[in-house]
C-alpha cells in the first residue's frame, strides 16, 4: 500500500502484531501517560512551588507549543536518520527531561524543562504512529485502533500514577515516567529493526505545503477548535474539582477508560453505520453541551461531565486521526504532521487562557468558551462536509470494500 492510499480497513486482529509494534505501542502508552500525569498533582505543584494555576498551566502550554513546532521537524528527521533512531531519539530526550522536571525548585524551571519533553514526545508519538502503521498486521485500520488504544490507556493511566506516585510527592510522578520510557527505550532497541527509509526526504515545509489541501486543512481547522475544548478539561478541570491527587486521579482514571472504550470500540460501529462526519459533528455538540454542563452544575455535576466528556473525546480522536491520514493525497507522516502542527497550538493555548478568563470573568465563562469552539469544530466539519465527502472519496481505490468507504461517508 502506497503512502497516498487512503486509510486500509484490513480484516487482521488488532491483537496478533509482531513483537517490533507491541514494543512501540508500549512505549506510546507510557508517552500518553506523560499528558494526563500532572493532572491530579496541579494543585500540589502549585503549592509546592507557590504558584498560581495560570502559572502552573504553562506546563500544558510549554509543552504542547514545542511539540506543535517540532510537528515540522519529525519528518525531516526520520525520513533522514530512520524512524528507529527517531523514536529512540524522542525516547532518550523524554528520559532525560522528564527526570529533570522532578528536580525542578521553581515553575520557571519545571516549565523549560516540559518544554523539552514535549520536544521528545513529538519525535516519539509522531513517528509511533507511522511506525506501527508500516509494521502492523491487519492493516492500517488495526493500526489506528492499536494507536488510539494505547492512546487511550495512557491518558487513563497517566493520571493514576501521578495520585498514587503525587500522594507522596509532587516530584515522584515525572521520576516515574522517566524511569517507564526507559524501559520503553530498551524495549525499542531490543524488538524493533530499522525502518526503511522513505524514497524522498521530507523538507521541512512539506506538512505546511499538505495543509493547502482542502480536505486536511479543513479537517486541521476543526481538529484545532476541538483541542482547545478537549485540553480546556484536561487542564483547566482539576482547578475547579479542588480534590485530594487520589481522588482527582480516580476522576481522570474513569475518564480514560471511557476515552480508550469509545475510541477503540463504540466510534467504529458509530462510523460503519452513520459515517465519519456525522459521528464527528454529533459527538462535538454533545461535548459542547457536557462543557457546559461541567462548568455550571454543581460540584458532583462537574465530577459526572468530566468523566462522560472522555467519551465524546475517544470517539473524536479516532474520527480525526483517520481523517488526517486519509483525506489527502499527502504521505501519511507529512499529512500527520501538517495536521498536528495546526492542532497542538489549540493544545497550547487552551491551559494558559482558561484561567486567565476565570480571572478576568469568573469561573464558568472558560468552560462556556470551550463549548463554543466545540460547536465551531462541528460547524467546520458541516460547512466543509462535501468537500471531505468528495476528497476522501476520489483518493479509494476502484477495489475498495463499501465498508472501506463508509470511514469518510457523510
Amino acid at each position: 500500500m502506497s503512502a497516498q492510499d487512503p486509510i486500509d480497513q484490513g480484516t487482521g486482529s488488532i491483537l496478533r502484531q509482531p513483537k517490533a509494534v507491541w514494543a512501540t505501542a508500549g512505549a506510546s502508552v507510557v508517552a500518553f501517560m506523560g499528558i494526563g500525569l500532572v493532572d491530579p498533582i496541579l494543585p500540589s505543584i502549585a503549592k509546592g512551588l507557590d504558584a498560581t494555576p495560570s502559572q502552573v498551566s504553562l506546563l500544558f502550554t510549554s509543552y504542547f507549543l514545542i511539540t506543535a513546532f517540532a510537528m515540522l521537524v519529525t519528518g525531516f528527521v526520520s525520513s533522514r536518520i530512520g524512524g528507529r533512531k527517531t523514536l529512540l531519539t524522542g525516547l532518550a530526550l523524554v528520559v532525560v527531561f522528564a527526570g529533570l522536571s522532578g528536580t525542578s525548585s521553581s515553575v520557571a524551571e519545571l516549565v523549560g524543562f516540559r518544554a523539552g519533553w514535549g520536544l521528545g514526545n513529538a519525535l516519539f508519538v509522531s513517528t509511533a504512529l507511522a511506525v506501527i502503521v508500516g509494521a502492523a498486521a491487519g492493516g492500517s485500520s488495526a493500526a489506528i485502533l492499536l494507536y488510539e488504544s494505547a492512546l487511550g490507556l495512557g491518558m487513563a493511566c497517566g493520571p493514576l500514577l501521578g495520585a498514587l506516585l503525587g500522594d507522596a510527592s509532587w516530584r515522584y510522578p515525572f521520576f516515574g515516567t522517566s524511569a517507564l520510557m526507559a524501559i520503553g527505550f530498551i524495549c525499542i532497541t531490543a524488538f524493533l529493526k530499522e525502518q526503511p527509509k522513505p524514497a524522498r526526504r521530507t523538507s521541512l515545509l512539506d506538512p505546511v505545503k499538505a495543509l493547502g489541501h482542502g480536505g486536511l486543512a479543513s479537517v486541521a481547522t476543526s481538529a484545532f477548535f476541538y483541542n482547545y475544548a478537549f485540553f480546556t478539561i484536561l487542564a483547566f478541570t482539576p482547578f475547579v474539582l479542588n480534590m485530594t491527587p487520589y481522588r482527582s486521579g480516580a476522576v481522570f482514571f474513569a475518564w480514560g477508560l471511557l476515552l480508550a472504550v469509545f475510541s477503540v470500540l463504540v466510534a467504529p460501529m458509530l462510523q460503519k453505520r452513520f459515517g465519519s462526519l456525522k459521528v464527528l459533528g454529533g459527538s462535538l455538540v454533545l461535548l459542547a453541551v457536557d462543557l457546559l454542563a461541567l462548568g455550571y452544575g454543581d460540584h458532583t455535576t462537574a465530577i459526572v461531565c468530566t468523566i462522560l466528556s472522555g467519551a465524546f473525546i475517544g470517539m473524536n480522536n479516532t474520527v480525526y486521526t483517520e481523517l488526517a491520514l486519509g483525506v489527502s493525497d499527502a504521505p501519511r507522516p507529512v499529512a500527520s504532521a501538517g495536521y498536528n502542527f495546526v492542532r497542538w497550538f489549540a493544545a497550547a493555548a487552551a491551559p494558559y487562557l482558561a484561567p486567565k478568563i476565570e480571572e478576568w470573568s469568573n469561573i464558568h465563562v472558560p468552560f462556556l468558551v470551550a463549548a463554543i469552539a466545540a460547536v465551531v469544530g462541528a460547524l467546520v466539519v458541516w460547512l466543509r462536509r462535501t468537500a471531505l465527502t468528495h476528497e476522501a472519496a476520489e483518493l479509494q481505490p476502484k477495489h475498495a470494500t463499501e465498508d472501506s468507504v463508509t470511514v469518510f461517508a457523510n
